[in-house]
């Protein structure tokens, strides 16, 4: 059986570089998957967690958005972040997520909502994956 070579990475690092056998990803306009083969595509992805079969096996990443190019039987994710679900630290997620509910709970007139909601997104949905 054929494979689609995913790689997954961020400013500082690859996170992810494997064969899979499928992978499910986060897009802005709902979820789609790429199979080995796919025709070439560019999408922006959100807040999310990327999903990837290997062997048999799935597996989660969380990406905090970025961008997914197929072409030529590779798809490569350019994620702001992104984070194996064994690797998310609960703690520090958990943190987070106190700290972003802190903020909207009082409001000031310089609090950024937009960066605050997404950061909140963001711990909640690491703490989904890590749970998982």
């Amino acid at each position: 059986m054929s494979t689609l070579q995913l790689e997954i990475v961020t400013p500082d690092k690859t996170v992810v570089s494997a064969e899979t056998d499928m992978v499910v990803c986060p897009g802005v306009m709902g979820e789609f998957g790429v199979l080995p083969h796919h025709v070439s595509l560019l999408s922006a992805l959100k807040i999310g967690h990327l999903r990837y079969s290997s062997n048999g096996k799935d597996k989660f990443v969380f990406i905090s958005g970025g961008f997914a190019d197929v072409n030529n039987n590779v798809l490569t994710v350019l994620a702001e972040s992104a984070e194996c679900a064994e690797d998310i630290d609960v703690a520090r997620a958990e943190a987070a997520k106190k700290r972003a509910e802190e903020r909207l709970a009082k409001p000031s007139p310089d609090l950024d909502v937009e960066r605050a909601q997404a950061a909140l997104r963001r711990a909640i949905t690491r703490l989904e994956l890590a749970r998982h």
